[in-house]
């Protein structure tokens, strides 16, 4: 099997069977066969579709000697979410949500500001939720530090959240260094979408 070169569909953290197809220079037949003799790992949407994560299509490939480009082998690598909201109920929802979604991550959660700033230096997300209300230090001075201490964790992309729109505007939010900005309650599906299109 051939590789050809790669879509924007590997920008994603899980493929559909027509990506891994046009990867090999196969068709979509052939990945179903894959699948049902049990080579290539599957999870199923909620709509019944089959799904592979970045990581199982890299061993895929590396138990059939195909190259595996520099873009999978980036990819493949766990990502990190930091939910940060002192409410402990929402949080754990968001993290649920998450990891019954994204197969290829690794979520941790701080209930205060200050844990907030701590575990990113630790923990180093790819992506932090923040709530701009929380006990401590609040999530705009929590974005403001970490936009100037680049170093805490590089790249890192946040999106805040918040219940008190009223005293949050989304002008004042993106300026402190948020890159999306969301009212409660969370639509989880927008949540989603806005970390897969973050990370």
């Amino acid at each position: 099997m051939a590789k050809k070169p790669l879509s924007e569909s590997f920008t994603k953290s899980v493929l559909t069977t027509g990506d891994i197809a046009r990867y090999c220079h196969t068709n979509v037949f052939q990945v179903n066969s894959w699948i049902k003799n049990g080579e290539l790992k599957t999870f199923r949407t909620p709509g019944g579709h089959n799904r592979i994560t970045i990581e199982e299509f890299k061993n895929f490939l590396k138990r059939h000697d195909i190259p595996v480009s520099e873009e999978i082998q980036r990819k493949a690598k766990k990502g990190k979410i930091l939910i940060a909201d002192d409410d402990t109920v929402l949080a754990d929802l968001i993290k649920n949500v998450m990891e019954d979604r994204f197969k290829n991550i690794e979520i941790e959660i701080a209930h205060d500001g200050y844990e907030a700033l701590i575990k990113t230096g630790k923990f180093g997300p790819d992506l932090l939720i923040l709530d701009i209300r929380m006990p401590m230090i609040d999530g705009l001075e929590v974005c403001r530090r970490l936009r100037q201490d680049t170093t805490l964790s590089p790249g890192m992309k946040i999106i805040a959240i918040t219940a008190h729109s009223n005293h949050y505007d989304r002008e004042t939010v993106l300026a402190s260094g948020a890159d999306e900005f969301l009212i409660k309650p969370i639509d989880m599906q927008t949540l989603q979408d806005h970390v897969e299109k973050l990370i």
